[in-house]
């Protein structure tokens, strides 16, 4: 501004022309030809700088566009699911086809209406070290979490999903999880799935007591009977089972939308609802943005072929299985 104000003022004072202004301090002339006329019409407010900004932008998105996308974002956020760019696309995708907003104007929308917060990047992702399994059912990992639902009361939720697809094939509430709870669980899983080819899981008593008391419980000993190998993560190193971690992390961000469950049966509903919409509607980052029961489908499964039956002492909530007992 100071300069423009110098120029014009050396102008209407010397008569210089403006050419000549124009090419002593290297600016350009039709510049100071529009700077005189917004002085002679607006006095020395139209030698204040202005914004570059266009009057109209014919590729930027229809507001129907921003409407939908603010929409989707609450939408997903009262749902308790996972609402960023990437999975707000995938769900226009599903609606429109391949006509909509990209994912970073998506994101530009969302920090716009200060949905979004820019963060400092993260650990990047070329110094994690991944494993996952190369089909369906080659391996499945369980964990137990617990869940506060209403009146102080606390459940304790199975979580079982497929390594290679990330489907949840099995999510079961309980007052507390024992032992032939999740043999019935993995068998009426594979009712649906198959059986997996290995269960990896921590080291909680529920899963492995060969290590404590020198004895197989009731999960051991069935996984042995099926041919079904077993996999631990070492103490104090969650990660390697991270991807059932994960699922619980995003399970109780789905509950705590939720209205609070009073009673098992109603978790148990909530439950069901949840894995319905995570395997077949939810897209999945880790997956290429599908849903795991979109690539559970597409890959060639790994499981047993002729899996024994579950014991009638298991079946009956005893603690071995007549294959080990015999």
């Amino acid at each position: 501004m100071d300069k423009a104000r110098f120029l014009i003022d050396t102008h209407l004072r010397t008569g210089k022309p403006i050419a000549q202004l124009a090419d002593a301090h290297g600016v350009s002339r039709s510049w100071l030809y529009k700077l005189l006329a917004r002085y002679r019409a607006e006095g020395l407010a139209g030698l204040e700088p202005r914004s570059r900004r266009p009057h109209r932008s014919p590729t930027r998105i229809a507001d129907r566009w921003e409407d939908e996308i603010v929409a989707l974002r609450k939408e997903l956020v009262d749902f308790g699911a996972d609402a960023g760019a990437e999975t707000i696309h995938f769900h226009l995708v599903q609606r429109h086809g391949d006509a909509v907003a990209s994912v970073p104007t998506i994101w530009r929308v969302l920090r716009a209406r200060g949905f979004v917060i820019p963060q400092p990047h993260k650990r990047p992702r070329s110094s994690w070290i991944r494993f996952v399994a190369e089909l369906p059912n080659e391996c499945w990992q369980a964990d137990v979490t617990h869940v506060e639902v209403g009146g102080d009361v606390v459940f304790e939720v199975l979580n079982v999903i497929d390594d290679h697809s990330r489907l949840c094939v099995s999510s079961r509430a309980f007052v507390t999880v024992k032992g032939p709870d999740v043999v019935r669980s993995l068998h009426k899983a594979a009712e649906k799935w198959g059986y997996p080819q290995s269960l990896l899981t921590d080291n909680g008593l529920v899963f492995s007591t060969q290590r404590r008391h020198q004895m197989a419980g009731a999960v051991e000993t069935e996984l042995l009977a099926l041919g079904i190998a077993t996999k631990h993560s070492r103490p104090y190193h969650p990660q390697t089972c991270g991807k059932v971690e994960r699922f619980h992390q995003t399970l109780k961000k789905f509950l705590a939308k939720q209205e609070p469950a009073t009673t098992k049966k109603q978790l148990q509903g909530q439950l069901n609802r949840f894995v319905a919409f995570y395997n077949g509607i939810r897209p999945h980052k880790e997956i290429g943005r599908r849903t795991p029961l979109s690539v559970f489908d597409a890959g060639r499964k790994r499981s047993r072929s002729h899996p024994r039956s579950m014991s009638p002492v298991i079946a009956c909530g005893g603690t071995r299985s007549t294959a080990a007992a015999g």
